[in-house]
């Protein structure tokens, strides 16, 4: 038997996780001093009060989890004698997996029986939402674990992700950019476009002036590097711009024909206190990242 996790910074909510199996691990943030779980502390995620929020000056902070909460999450199943996949966040944006590794070392110790593994999704929010669908489909389709991770081994860096940021303020104080790049890039609307690399990180890799310019970059990048785009679904991301969200899709739309499968998707509010509001992103099967 074999129970699937995914962690809320993945964009999973309740209600896709559902349709998989896949139990959540809520990673917190804090505002005022008030951590808060998402999908713990609210059912539903109310992305317009939360980047309102934002959009006035309130900067929430992240946390990483205990290994003691890891043990909570996981024990239950290993005492059940189910096995676990967790598909994850990246590992290189984060010190909570040092956390979990203590966690299942412990669990291992007492369960020797269990299986323990996990997938790297090497990115966050709208790539790792994919590869977490990608991955429930598998399951749904009844392939083992060990084809599970075989798949994961070779595709998982076949799914590229690009987006923007609209002010960067929130990444320089998240150390994503230097500080005095983000002051200038807020002062005359240059937007760097950001990837997720093979190696978990966000990279930049440009700067455009201006949204238009700014969307119109993302779309030439699904031009460029998108493999057999039709035959797997396309994920367009958004902190709280719909509008944008749509006008993107209908960019990439014009190039891949209007029966291309989009689904869009809200970026969660821990990884959005990173992004900040009114960004976009795509997110693709491609050649590579």
């Amino acid at each position: 038997m074999l129970t699937l996790y995914t962690d809320t910074d993945t964009d999973i909510t309740p209600a896709v996780a559902a349709q998989y199996g896949y139990k959540l691990i809520s990673m917190p943030y804090s505002v005022d001093a008030k951590t808060v779980y998402p999908y713990v502390d609210f059912k539903e995620f109310d992305s317009r009060s939360f980047y309102d929020m934002l959009r006035s000056g309130v900067l929430p902070t992240t946390s990483a989890i205990s290994r003691e909460r890891y043990i909570e999450y996981f024990e239950p199943e290993f005492k059940a004698g189910r096995d676990i996949l967790y598909v994850h966040f990246s590992r290189a944006m984060t010190n909570t997996f040092d956390a979990m590794d203590q966690a299942v070392a412990e669990l291992r110790a007492r369960y020797p029986e269990r299986r323990f593994e996990e997938i790297d999704t090497k990115g966050i929010t709208t790539i790792s939402y994919a590869i977490v669908r990608a991955v429930g489909d598998l399951f749904l389709e009844g392939k083992t674990l060990d084809e599970m991770m075989e798949w994961a081994r070779t595709e998982v860096d076949h799914y590229a992700m690009y987006f923007f940021a609209d002010d960067l303020k929130f990444f320089r104080r998240s150390g994503r950019v230097s500080g005095l790049a983000a002051t200038m890039g807020t002062l005359i609307g240059i937007r760097p476009i950001i990837y997720m690399s093979e190696e978990g990180k966000m990279v930049s890799c440009g700067t455009v002036k201006g949204r238009a310019k700014a969307m119109e970059y993302l779309s030439d990048k699904v031009l460029q590097l998108g493999d057999a785009i039709k035959s797997y679904r396309f994920y367009i991301g958004h902190t709280d711009a719909p509008e944008l969200a749509e006008e993107e899709a209908r960019m990439i739309r014009e190039r891949f024909g209007e029966d291309l499968d989009i689904e869009f998707v809200v970026c969660n509010p821990t990884a959005g206190s990173h992004a900040g509001p009114n960004g976009v992103s795509v997110c693709f099967h491609a050649k590579n990242r």
